[in-house]
């Protein structure tokens, strides 16, 4: 029973690593928007894994770093390659440009960070204060914004062809990269004292599973993880010397 116990949580961590290695295949074969639905899959595995090791009391130093290790290919690598690749086929940006090269880079430190990010996480763990990070968590800049964005983008691709996505997707891995490893308390998907916080917490999880398993409505998952993101930071500035 102790076994199966650790084995349930460790398995959503495994499922999210193996689906975000196909994520990765399906961006070099051309499919887009299959892999963008996949990072946003293992943000509900993501869910899942955290839900079940807390109900069933099964966290664990290997469960952490294995978690890190899958997060890290899900939320770092993946949607690094996605947005590399979709500068290339909806943007139009030609392979050794100048903005190619930007992007390449920008794409770069989006994954060092994240790595950066994790590293630290599972160093402070203990010592944060509880319900809040320290920095954007990788699993909201890559699973929660960068994914939505892409598949937006491939929604409707007039609004992919009125911006200069070729400046606008560097400086959002950029400035991603710089919440990730940045002192920014940011809240905690966890029970509050406030109960209209607590159930906007668990609509906005049902709409995202909604949206998630039935492929459909990027723009809420977009709009939610904006606005998460947004008022994340706002709350964590206020919050911070109480």
């Amino acid at each position: 029973m102790s076994i199966l116990r650790y084995t349930i949580p460790n398995s959503f961590t495994a499922l999210s690593l193996l689906l975000g290695f196909t994520s990765i295949v399906m961006t070099q074969l051309g499919d887009l928007e299959l892999a963008a639905w996949i990072i946003v899959w293992c943000g509900l595995l993501d869910v899942l894994d955290g839900v079940s090791a807390r109900l069933l009391k099964a966290t664990s130093n290997f469960g952490a770093e294995f978690d890190s290790m899958a997060d890290l290919v899900s939320f770092g690598v993946a949607p690094a390659v996605l947005v590399l690749n979709a500068g290339l086929q909806i943007v139009g940006i030609e392979y050794d440009s100048n903005f190619f090269w930007l992007l390449l880079i920008a794409v770069a430190v989006f994954v060092l960070a994240g790595a950066m990010r994790l590293a630290r996480f599972n160093l402070t763990s203990e010592e944060t204060s509880k319900g809040w990070f320290i920095g954007i968590p990788i699993t909201a800049s890559g699973g929660g914004l960068i994914a939505p964005i892409v598949l937006v983008l491939i929604y409707y691709e007039q609004i992919a062809f009125s911006l200069p996505l070729q400046l606008y997707l560097p400086l959002l891995m950029f400035v991603l990269a710089i919440l990730m490893i940045s002192s920014i308390r940011f809240p905690k998907a966890t029970r509050r004292e406030n109960n209209f916080i607590n159930v906007f917490q668990i609509i906005a999880i049902l709409g995202i599973y909604y949206c998630g398993f039935t492929r459909t409505y990027p723009e809420y998952l977009f709009g939610m993880g904006l606005f998460l993101m947004i008022v994340g930071i706002i709350s964590g500035r206020i919050t911070r010397y109480r």
